[in-house]
């Protein structure tokens, strides 16, 4: 009978030993809605693919340009927007309606911005959209958007300006250009689930 208690004994020990890992281990490894995972990992890399698609499909018919000189001269801004850019959704032109239909739409938020170089050299950045402060799990896609010097301006109607880029105030005049060209400009967005 001595030796029946001793095997209990050592039966329950391990038991409680077993649980006191098995609990240390749970406490240990906190899995929260924001803990990364392969399924997290997959929407992340869906994202990018929309948004490269996105600007490249915009780059290919000339709605990117398009919106990039949907400027107002005398704000020395896009159309509308505040300093900071749009900060409701995509501007009021044709990829700006995209934007918002690809993403606000689907519970993603977005923020655009353009690329520079001035006249000093020193790449600078202007928010075309921004709808706040990215999560860790926000993907990016850019896009080079090649100005010409006789591109015209685009009215807040969306009709093109008598203005061209040689004899406007736009965000960067950009003296160095050879021939026609104006400047190169990358487009970045930034997408992340809000």
């Amino acid at each position: 009978m001595d030796r029946a208690q001793a095997h209990t004994l050592e039966a329950i020990t391990a038991a409680m030993i077993l649980i006191s890992s098995l609990v240390f281990a749970l406490q240990v490894t906190a899995v929260t809605p924001l803990t990364g995972s392969t399924s997290s990992q997959h929407i992340e890399n869906q994202q990018a693919a929309v948004a490269e698609g996105v600007l490249a499909s915009a780059e290919e018919n000339g709605t990117l340009a398009e919106t990039i000189l949907y400027w107002n001269e005398s704000a020395s801004n896009w159309h509308g927007a505040t300093r900071e850019g749009y900060v409701r959704g995509g501007p009021p032109t044709t990829f700006g309606g995209v934007l918002n239909d690809t993403f606000i739409e689907r519970g993603i938020a977005f923020d655009l911005t353009v690329y520079y170089i001035d006249e000093d050299g020193t790449r600078q950045s202007r928010a075309i959209v921004d709808l706040g402060e990215p999560s860790d799990h926000a993907s990016t896609a850019r896009q080079l958007v090649t100005l010409a010097d006789d591109d015209h301006l685009v009215n807040a109607d969306g009709t093109r300006s008598s203005t061209t880029l040689s004899n406007a105030s736009y965000i960067v005049d950009d003296g160095h250009a050879e021939g026609n060209l104006y400047s190169v400009m990358e487009v970045e967005i930034v997408v992340w689930r809000m």
